[in-house]
Parts: structure tokens; sequence; C-alpha cells
């Protein structure tokens, strides 16, 4: 069980669903509810913060954009028997969607939660009209990987201080410039009795994660199997997704596109949201357009800090 509290500042979730195994997941919405809906899936490790400007964008563009976070992640439950397995995760997508009404959705994952989108459409256990995956493929390097890993893992006691924090993440990624404002760090840690700062997630999430012998098989026949407009998009300096694995997908997937974006990382949506946004709702607007104006009176709901 989590015993860590929150920060202050922590934008409080906007909705609460409840997913597989009565797990509560935390999520936010933009734009009118009775648009097209758009599903946005972070990565390990992430939360549903890292779509904050693009849900805004696809609110603007006329989309009903939501983004959750994953069990063990951020303002969700933690699993209490530390089931983060691929299948759970894909089980608590049905669930969100299911609760937001039937309709096929858009789905938008980055890495864990691109391969969460790919295994829920390819093994017919969600009914999506559009598959943009976000710097993930069925083979991803393993070296890139390691690095996620050895991130995630550092500091297990946790860190003395928010200055800390923000060095483990300069340390990870050398080429983005240093935060100064650690009041946005809030939503990546959360304070420990003991008065130190630990990262959002379930340390048992990583002990859940599939080797790759395993792994890459089953992504691999997700990725034959699908038959709906789908879009890859890799960050163009990106270590865990290389230009070898993208033309094993596009292979698998021949009717996909493709797009890489340049000075862009794992963390495609992050580093280069502005590039990121548009090549998302340029594709969105020809495979799923919207209907007409979708505007809510009060402009579009849900936009988090």
């Amino acid at each position: 069980m989590n015993t860590e509290r929150r920060l202050p500042g922590t934008p409080e979730p906007m909705h609460m669903w409840e997913g597989s195994d009565g797990i509560r997941l935390a999520g936010d919405a933009w734009g009118h509810p009775d648009a097209p809906l758009v599903v946005l899936l972070h990565g390990g490790g992430q939360t549903r913060h890292a779509w904050g400007a693009t849900g805004a964008s696809l609110g603007e563009a006329g989309y009903f954009a939501v983004a959750y976070d994953a069990r063990g992640h951020g303002d969700s439950d933690w699993c209490s028997d530390g089931d983060y397995s691929q299948d759970a995760l894909v089980r608590d997508l049905g669930c969100v969607v299911a609760a937001l009404g039937t309709r096929r959705p858009v789905l938008i994952g980055a890495s864990l939660g691109g391969a969460t989108s790919l295994v829920a459409i390819g093994e017919r256990r969600l009914d999506a009209s559009a598959l943009i995956l976000v710097d993930i493929v069925p083979y991803t390097e393993p070296s890139g990987v390691a690095r996620i890993r050895t991130f995630m893992q550092q500091s297990p006691h946790g860190f003395g201080s928010l200055e800390e924090v923000a060095d483990a993440i300069s340390r990870y990624r050398p080429a983005q410039v240093r935060t100064r404002n650690l009041d946005g760090l809030a939503k990546n840690v959360r304070l420990g009795g003991d008065g130190r700062y630990r990262w959002h997630w379930d340390p048992r999430f990583l002990a859940s994660q599939v080797e790759p012998h395993t792994r890459h098989p089953r992504l691999a026949a997700c990725a034959s199997h699908l038959n709906l407009p789908t879009l890859l998009v890799r960050g163009g300096t990106s270590d865990v997704v290389s230009e070898a694995g993208v033309q094993e997908f596009l292979e698998l997937c021949p009717h996909s596109e493709y797009v890489n974006v340049a000075q862009a990382g794992h963390m495609v949506a992050g580093d280069r949201n502005d590039v990121f946004g548009r090549a998302a709702i340029e594709f969105l607007a020809r495979k799923v357009p919207v209907a007409g104006p979708m505007c809510h009176p009060m402009g579009p709901i849900g936009i988090s800090a």
C-alpha cells in the first residue's frame, strides 16, 4: 500500500474511474464529452501530466481527450498483489473506455502505454478507430531500455531534497535544460514519513515487466494484426527505438504512417510537444475527422496545470 503523501500544489485528478481488480484510476479530460474520444496512455514511470499540453491541443482541435495514471503511478491506486502485467494494464484500459461510453476511441500510447494500446487492439480486446504509437515498436534496443530501468531503480531509499530529484532527472536527460522550477517536480514524487522524496510509482512495477524474448513475439504478432489507421512517431535521438526497429514495424504493418521527430528523444511528446501535437492532429484530421465544431460553453474542460 502507498503510504506516501502527495506534495502541496500537485494538481488534483478531475476524474476517478474503476479499473480492473477494483483499482481506482485517476484521470483528466479536455474538450467536449460528445466529441470523438482520444485516450492518452503514458509511459512507465510517467503520469497523466505528461500529456497535459497534448490533451489541451486535442481538446481545442475538437476532440475529447482523456489521460489517466496507470495503476501504480501518480494518483492511481497501487495494486495490492503487485500485478502490473501487460494484461492487467489492458484490462484497465478497457474499463476506462467502457466508463466513457460505448464508442471506438483513438488510442495514443507512449512507450509502455503504446505497448498496452498495441496489445489491446492487436489481440482484439478493444475496438479502436485509430492508433498512434509514440516511440514504441516490438523490438526495442536493450541498451536504451536498460538505461531507463537504471534511472527508475536509482535511490531506492529516496532523495533528500527536490534539488536531488532535479539532478537525477538532469543526468538521465542531459540534452534538456535542467529545470529551475522545483515546484513542477511535485507531480513526479511523493513525500514519505521519513521526510524523503520518492518517485510516484510503486517499486514493484519494474518487477512485473516481461523479458524481451517473450515481449517481442507478442508485440510483433499484434502489429501484424493491425487493420486500422496507424501512425508511428519516433524520437530522432531515441536510444530505445532504432530505425531498424521502425523498419521491422513498417514491414509488419505496411499500411501505417511514420514520422521521425528530430531533436526529440524517447520522451517525444515532452521533448518536442509542438511538433508531436501537429503531427498527431494532422493525422487524426484525416483519419478520424471531427464532425463539426464541438465547443464547451466554458471552453475546453479539465485543462490541468
